[in-house]
């Protein structure tokens, strides 16, 4: 945020720079004031923009709360209104004090969140004895060349990259990926490739493979390498994050009518819907339904577990963790969510309409016209994990040496432990932050008073 310059401009005697000083801010209630043209015109723009939109992001409380501040500042007229109100219709001045009262702690909750917010952006701009205004805290993951051409600054200039593909490859897997990274970097997508079998020099005969990132590290997860390497400060510029598994067939994905739809229909969280005649699939709800554009429940008549009443997972305001769709400021909190230590991400899907900035019920969707095909291909556990058995226990150790380990066995056991231990956290956070409050929870008491 850009500080207002309240020096006095050179020139004038001193008489005259006290007095506009004195008259360029005064205290009132609490209340910084500054003159009154300055005032006029910050107000006039505060309507103009202030209810434009609706996004939860950093301006959202700052435009918020000078809207109240608007009103606020108008206190006199509202006690002259109060006053009048008393006299004509007590019932209508209860009616205006609950409304005085209900802006007061709007005004609090966003100022405090706008302060917080501009508390970070000072900090961030002032490391050790820079300069302020030099620090850089935003980077991107797009390649730079080590030396600048006519053609590559041409090129440049026709190229934005405004969304981010991210997945998890083994070489195994190279015709399947090579289809997708095809289709996502004709619609212009910047692409990342996290190596977990270590394998990258056989990826270099695809005409593309230089185009695209390449992290390496050998029987990692997808969540290992989001969690290290798709910090949201990295990779603030994008809108999008697509964060997907190699086993996906994109014969009926368009990247590009894929981000129009979860644009109109204000998805922060989806995923596309998976094939239901060629795709694995283990929740009813990422099934594609064909006559359909988008769906953000699913329906079980018999069991009558999901019905029209369900508000949380799985029956809606869920994805699945093969192939998830962020948007930025749904990724930011959701990079926050995934624990460091535990590498499957179990358990996370559940928690994922936390981070949807509103309605999990209405921000999280499935898309039906663009599907893919979930192969449900088990690669992680396989060949490459006999190289590196001198990172297991002791008791693996045996296990493996007398031909009794079975990599697949042991990484759902894994798994499921990792699952126990997220919400044994999920847990103790919710209890040990007094401030907390679960939006969702009222929300279903809501739904089943009525």
């Amino acid at each position: 945020m850009e500080q207002d310059d309240d020096d006095v401009g050179e020139g004038g005697n001193d008489d005259e720079e006290d007095e506009e000083e004195g008259q360029d801010k005064y205290e009132q209630n609490g209340f910084i004031v500054d003159d009154v043209e300055e005032e006029e015109e910050e107000e006039k723009a505060v309507m103009k923009k202030g209810l434009s939109t609706f996004n939860v992001n950093s301006a959202y409380p700052c435009k918020l709360a000078n809207l109240v501040n608007f009103f606020l500042r108008r206190v006199w007229l509202l006690n002259l209104v109060l006053l009048i109100a008393t006299e004509m219709n007590p019932q209508l001045c209860i009616v205006l004090v609950c409304a005085s009262a209900t802006l007061l702690i709007l005004y609090r909750t966003t100022n405090d969140q706008y302060q917080h917010t501009k508390e970070h952006d000072n900090v961030s701009a002032t490391v050790g004895y820079l300069p302020h205004g030099l620090a850089e805290s935003k980077s991107d993951m797009e390649l730079k060349p080590l030396w600048l051409s006519k053609d590559h600054i041409m090129k440049e200039s026709d190229q934005n990259h405004h969304n981010l593909l991210a997945m998890t490859v083994g070489i195994k897997q190279k015709l399947t990926v090579d289809a997708i990274v095809r289709k996502f970097l004709a619609d212009n997508f910047t692409v990342i490739l996290f190596h977990y079998d270590g394998n990258v020099n056989d990826w270099h005969d695809l005409c593309w493979s230089n185009a695209v990132i390449h992290i390496a590290a050998d029987s990692q997860t997808k969540w290992w390498f989001a969690k290290r390497f798709l910090h949201p400060d990295v990779i603030s510029v994008y809108d999008y994050i697509f964060l997907w598994d190699e086993d996906l067939g994109v014969d009926n994905f368009n990247p590009g009518r894929y981000l129009k739809v979860i644009k109109s229909e204000r998805l922060e969280i989806s995923q596309p819907a998976l094939d239901p005649n060629l795709s694995e699939i283990h929740h009813r709800i990422t099934a594609r339904r064909k006559k359909s554009r988008i769906h953000r429940r699913v329906y079980d008549r018999r069991s009558g577990e999901c019905s029209s009443a369900s508000t949380g997972p799985p029956c809606t305001g869920w994805v699945e963790g093969m192939a998830p769709v962020f948007s930025r400021s749904a990724w930011r909190c959701v990079w926050h969510l995934i624990q460091n230590d535990l590498i499957h991400g179990w358990g996370m899907d559940m928690k994922l309409g936390y981070c949807a900035q509103g309605d999990r019920t209405k921000k999280v969707g499935v898309v039906d016209s663009e599907f893919v095909v979930h192969q449900g291909v088990q690669t992680l556990g396989g060949s490459s994990t006999h190289k590196y058995a001198f990172l297991m226990d002791s008791t693996l150790q045996a296990r493996h040496q007398t031909g009794a380990f079975d990599a697949r066995t042991e990484i759902r056991r894994q798994s499921r432990s990792e699952l126990y231990l997220f919400q044994e956290r999920w847990n103790h956070a919710a209890r040990e932050d007094k401030d907390w409050v679960d939006p969702f929870q009222a929300l279903d008491r809501r739904n089943k008073d009525h």
